[in-house]
């Protein structure tokens, strides 16, 4: 017996007046249906039905092949539909777990429980849920035992049965075999003139089955979207939710609603973040990391004790302990810094390699560098790594100053303990414990008078 799992994502979604499908629209910057499918994979090593339509060939594009098995529903004739064209994938020793693409916060526990419900006297389970609003749903019809025999959706529900608060979220677990039994049998003889999925519950409980239900620990976990106000709305209470799991962990955040996670975030002990952060794909933050305002953090390593001051982005970088960023500083894919490495205000690096207690302080940009250990940048030093076809490296040894508005046009060695003077252009070797610079002779012109406006 294996776990079949299949996702409904063939709709449109024509309210989200999109060129993209529905399932592609981005929650913390990852397309709804991803949310889903990742879930899925961790209850499952079998491929993930997926059931597509509209903007097929995006979907594959985005989501790619690996783990997953497309499924082609041409024309969409409802939910019973979708799953009947999935047919042939399931086998009567399977369970079967139906999911939505456009439904992307189910928790795995949750998910598990609702498949440990279906045995052979209740072949059939519902995730179900109580709402204080129940309008729009399919109600939860349960006879005076309490015995589920029903849903009804909301356009075929009495005035009665609209005033049922339970309501059915449209994920459900069944077994195999019964599962194609009731496909067979269902039919598109309601308001909507669509195959509705629900109506395998009324099919089971006229085979002489039981129907369980099983509920979810948040309601967060079965809102589902349909234009772009739900999406932010769902947005937001996603980010209230990672923020407090921070929280718990003990993160200090000066303002918990002005935060963005849009990967994975993991932290230390006593991490401080300020307002208006983006975390942005696999960050980590070790003890004691401060993150100033307005920063953006994107697949970063940032050891303990560091501290990144307001407006820097750092992307694709690996910071040890005790290193100093910003404000302003942008640390591009491929620097690594060592412990007690500053990188001040509007200073750019890109593929540098900086060793301990090196100081780049303002306004510079080092490229394709490998820096030593005490070095000293002064303002306003470039190092011209580009010749327009090809990139070259910059080499920086241990102890060097390098003087204010000095370029370093590459490929180019700084040997151990050398002085660059200011405003010099270096293309040659400096050599180690000497002062190396190139300057214009200064000159005055005594004579010469400022022009005149005319």
């Amino acid at each position: 017996m294996s776990l079949k799992v299949i996702v409904l994502a063939a709709g449109k979604g024509t309210r989200m007046r999109s060129h993209h499908p529905k399932v592609l629209q981005p929650l913390a910057q990852k397309p709804l249906l991803a949310h889903v499918v990742e879930t899925a994979q961790q209850l499952t090593d079998e491929p993930i039905i997926t059931i597509v339509g509209h903007g097929s060939e995006q979907v594959k594009s985005i989501m790619g092949s690996v783990g997953l098995i497309y499924v082609e529903q041409l024309q969409q004739l409802g939910t019973g539909h979708a799953v009947q064209v999935a047919e042939s994938y399931i086998d009567d020793e399977d369970t079967v777990l139906v999911l939505y693409g456009d439904v992307p916060l189910t928790q795995q526990s949750t998910l598990k429980s609702l498949v440990d419900q279906v045995n052979d006297q209740q072949p059939l389970a519902l995730l179900t849920i109580e709402l204080l609003d129940s309008s729009g749903y399919g109600r939860i019809v349960r006879d005076a035992c309490g015995a589920v025999t029903a849903i009804v959706e909301e356009k075929d529900a009495t005035p009665a049965q609209k005033q049922i608060r339970e309501i059915n979220t449209g994920m459900l677990a069944a077994q195999g075999k019964q599962m194609r039994q009731w496909l067979a049998q269902i039919s598109n003889n309601n308001a909507q003139g669509e195959y509705y999925l629900t109506d395998i519950v009324s099919l089971c409980v006229a085979s002489g089955y039981g129907v369980a239900t099983s509920q979810p620990d948040s309601e967060i976990e079965v809102l589902g979207v349909n234009d772009k106000r739900q999406l932010q709305g769902l947005e937001r209470r996603y980010q209230t939710q990672l923020a407090d799991h921070l929280m718990v962990q003990g993160v200090t955040l000066i303002d918990a609603n002005r935060i963005d996670i849009r990967g994975h975030l993991e932290v230390g002990m006593d991490v401080t973040i300020d307002a208006d952060v983006i975390f942005e794909g696999q960050v980590s933050l070790g003890d004691n990391v401060t993150i100033g305002a307005n920063c953006v953090i994107r697949n970063a390593h940032i050891s303990a004790n560091s501290v990144i001051h307001p407006f820097s982005h750092i992307d694709g970088a690996q910071l040890d302990e005790f290193c100093e960023i910003g404000p302003y500083g942008r640390l591009r894919p491929g620097t690594v810094l060592a412990k007690s490495v500053k990188i001040g205000n509007f200073v750019e690096t890109k593929n540098a390699q900086i060793a301990s207690g090196s100081k780049v302080n303002h306004l510079s940009y080092i490229g394709d560098t490998k820096m030593g250990a005490n070095v000293n940048i002064g303002a306003g030093t470039i190092t011209c790594n580009y010749d327009g076809a090809n990139k070259h490296q910059t080499i920086i040894e241990d102890d060097v100053f390098i003087g204010s508005d000095t370029q370093l046009v590459a490929p180019v060695t700084i040997e151990k303990g050398a002085t660059i003077g200011a405003g010099s252009t270096i293309t040659k070797t400096a050599p180690t414990d000497s002062l190396t610079l190139s300057r214009s002779k200064q000159l005055t012109v005594s004579a010469w008078q400022r022009p005149q406006k005319k």
